[in-house]
């Protein structure tokens, strides 16, 4: 399935406001970063969730936000530790930069990725 590009346009133009919406494919989704940070996935389902960590958890769990999971081919089930959005956020751009606002400061607090090291780099 591929990104619904309508709820991407949707999202990138209801935080105008706060800055530049950009977008990375991957996987029949994609991950949507503001200003270098990751803050929210669109699912191949057309889903739009919103990063969470230990600092927000308690307020998505008020909201009803259940936590992203998935399948594994084994029947093992997986987490990620994203939310998916209230309903109001599909047509209301205040609801939308309210819980965007959420996982913006969720990206901005998860620890920076270290570069992978390459083969033949030059080691310490």
């Amino acid at each position: 399935m591929a990104v619904d590009e309508s709820l991407v346009a949707w999202v990138s133009e209801a935080l105008e406001p706060i800055g530049t919406v950009t977008i990375r494919r991957m996987m029949g989704g994609a991950t949507l970063y503001l200003g270098g940070a990751p803050f929210a996935i669109v699912t191949s389902d057309g889903v739009l969730r919103f990063k969470a960590d230990a600092e927000s958890d308690a307020l998505w769990d008020a909201a009803g936000c259940e936590r992203f999971s998935y399948e594994f081919p084994n029947g093992r089930i997986g987490t990620m530790n994203y939310r998916r959005a209230p309903e109001d956020v599909y047509d209301d751009a205040d609801a939308m930069r309210e819980w965007a606002a959420l996982g913006i400061a969720a990206g901005q607090r998860a620890p920076k990725k270290k570069p992978k090291k390459g083969k033949g780099s030059a080691g310490p």
